[in-house]
């Protein structure tokens, strides 16, 4: 495993993934399927109706320059879960170069879409622009997760210098109803460590539910994390929480009971403690 800083496994990295799940005889199956480059899905044989859908970089990671783009939608009455292999680790830039990352989802009449990607590992001077964008019909149901670890506690490594901008869009039946910008940028560690900001953390992840229910999920996601996050709902049907935790293994351990609360199923198995 690359230490921090390292330079980057494989620089201008180009992937592109394009899933759809569809609805046949009650289970959910492949609909359209494309996979270009670097980026790479698998489908394990998972029990229930929904399908599980793991991406996997074969790059090793993300740098200054690179570019990859998943789009996953789940079709009318479908239920599509999309997971990755492993964390995700965002690398040394050099100067004046970004990495991106773009997140299309989609979620038809009835259709249902579990966006649960493993954290995403910041090291020194990384430089990360990131998008998510999700259209969920009025009656879809979409969950997202994204998890941040600011460098490994257990590895000694701290994240002085990077630059991190992470932007959602989310639509339901064509009416924007969640935007949310993160932007980090410089002194990262010492922004991380002002009181009121992150007071201290070393990790963070942002959880998002658009379901018409939603509001009746509030309760239990806040016993779901405790401590490590608030929720809210921001307008019906909309449900959001942050979650701060000292690093890496704290977050998941209040990751994985509120996905649960939130999702009625078990988390993929690549997400296990």
């Amino acid at each position: 495993m690359p230490p921090s800083g390292a330079l980057p496994v494989q620089p201008r990295a180009r992937g592109r993934a394009e899933v759809s799940a569809r609805l046949r005889g009650g289970v959910s199956r492949i609909g359209d399927l494309h996979q270009a480059g670097s980026f790479k899905l698998l489908f394990p044989q998972v029990r229930g109706a929904a399908l599980q859908a793991v991406s996997l970089n074969t790059a090793g990671g993300v740098t200054g320059g690179d570019r990859f783009h998943i789009t996953a939608r789940a079709e009318e009455g479908a239920h599509l879960v999309v997971t990755t292999q492993a964390a995700e680790r965002v690398y040394r830039a050099q100067p004046g170069e970004v990495g991106q990352v773009r997140s299309a989802l989609q979620v038809a009449p009835g259709g249902r879409l579990d966006w649960l990607p493993q954290e995403t590992i910041l090291f020194d001077h990384a430089a990360l622009d990131r998008r998510l964008e999700a259209d969920v019909a009025p009656d879809g149901r979409l969950l997202a997760v994204e998890p941040i670890i600011f460098g490994r506690l257990a590895m000694g490594e701290t994240v002085q210098q990077a630059s991190l901008f992470d932007r959602w869009r989310v639509s339901r039946g064509g009416e924007l109803v969640f935007a949310d910008n993160l932007r980090m940028q410089g002194a990262v560690h010492d922004l991380l460590q002002v009181p009121g900001v992150a007071n201290g953390a070393g990790a963070m992840a942002s959880l998002l539910l658009i379901d018409p229910d939603a509001d009746l999920y509030l309760d239990r996601l806040r016993d779901a994390l405790g401590p490590l996050g608030g929720a809210s709902v921001i307008r019906p049907g909309v449900l959001f929480a942050r979650l701060l935790a000292d690093d890496g293994f704290e977050l998941r351990r209040g990751l994985v009971p509120a996905v649960q609360a939130l999702s009625g199923a078990d988390i993929p198995k690549t997400w296990m403690l």
